[in-house]
């Protein structure tokens, strides 16, 4: 789908085969274009080959990147076509596994609000936000503002008072419109107002609400450094002999990882990131440039693919999140120490 498409002109369903297509054209993507292709289904009205999607990724036998996200994007889209029970059993599962990620916490407590279920949506929103910013240094992690954000939207809707969690988004908030306001359960009598004021004063709030959504969705993908995981960089000497001189050794690499993105953040470059490499992947990116593996000017070209394509994974990891290097150790206490 072009970018400059408009909404309207979409054929989602269409558009969900093409996905499809794509994916098995390329399995190292299959997660993110099947996800793609499981949003347009549920915008096509097709909730049921969309729930299909979520059921064959999580059936896989690939390793998945984000299977907390599938489930909670799977029992929002159950709850939509009637399948209440089982959507409520996939977000208790969600809730008692504890996620790291803040996008399903975002997912299932806003799947809450949006029946109605206002108390269990602010108790989902808090968990979220307890697990992850309780003891993180301010500012937090972009991805956990729409937590924040959220649970001030329910809270506000619940009559609660102002506490610190909602200060912080407050003051996270950039829009010219308060974030008050913009939650201020009484907006929706002013859609139906015949003042002339009160509507102006609406749409300054959408305005300010749809600026907010297209600031984050034109956030520029990550400037990634390339990882290679310890088999795969030994098949990718193995095969190119030459790349020797640009890693002498898996722990050498991995140092060297870590040390430049320190030295970009240093340097105030923002939205770091981290891609994983393969060697067939590479080899045919290798290819579609006309180039030989072994040339090393392609690394940080296949790097910047990788980003472009969605596969970055934000550094630094989340307080007490695992290592990026694979080991199973939390950052902190790995690549991490002395950060």
């Amino acid at each position: 789908m072009r970018p400059d498409t408009p909404a309207e002109n979409v054929d989602h369903t269409a558009e969900a085969a093409r996905l499809e297509r794509t994916a098995g054209l390329y399995p190292e993507d299959a997660e993110a274009l099947l996800l793609q292709s499981a949003a347009h289904l549920e915008l096509a009205g097709d909730r049921p080959a969309a729930t299909t999607l979520y059921d064959r990724l999580l059936s896989s036998s690939d390793s998945l990147e984000n299977p907390h996200l599938i489930r909670a994007l799977k029992a929002a889209n159950l709850w939509e076509y009637g399948h209440e029970a089982e959507a409520r059993a996939i977000i208790d599962g969600i809730r008692a596994t504890a996620p790291r990620d803040p996008a399903p916490w975002v997912i299932v407590a806003e799947s809450l609000e949006a029946h109605d279920e206002l108390e269990a949506a602010h108790k989902t929103f808090t968990e979220g936000v307890t697990l992850l910013l309780a003891d993180v240094p301010e500012p937090p992690p972009h991805s956990c503002h729409p937590l924040l954000f959220g649970r001030h939207r329910v809270r506000r809707m619940l009559g609660a008072a102002h506490d610190d969690w909602d200060v912080l988004a407050d003051t996270l908030h950039s829009s010219p419109v308060p974030l008050d306001e913009l939650h201020d359960p009484k907006r929706v009598w002013s859609l139906g107002s015949d003042n002339p004021a009160e509507l102006q004063a609406e749409i300054s709030r959408l305005r300010a609400e749809l600026g907010a959504y297209r600031e984050e969705l034109s956030r520029p993908f990550p400037v990634a450094v390339l990882h290679w995981p310890t088999a795969e960089l030994a098949e990718l000497v193995a095969a190119y002999p030459t790349l020797e001189a640009e890693y002498p050794s898996h722990e050498e690499h991995l140092a060297g990882i870590e040390a430049s993105l320190r030295e970009l953040s240093a340097s105030g470059t923002p939205n770091l990131g981290i891609v994983t490499g393969t060697v067939p992947s590479y080899e045919a990116f290798a290819a579609s440039e006309a180039s030989s593996p072994s040339d090393t000017d392609l690394l940080p070209q296949y790097a910047t693919t990788l980003a472009a394509r969605g596969r970055a994974v934000g550094w630094p990891p989340e307080r007490g999140a695992g290592c990026w290097c694979g080991s199973g150790t939390a950052y902190e206490g790995c690549h991490g120490a002395g950060a």
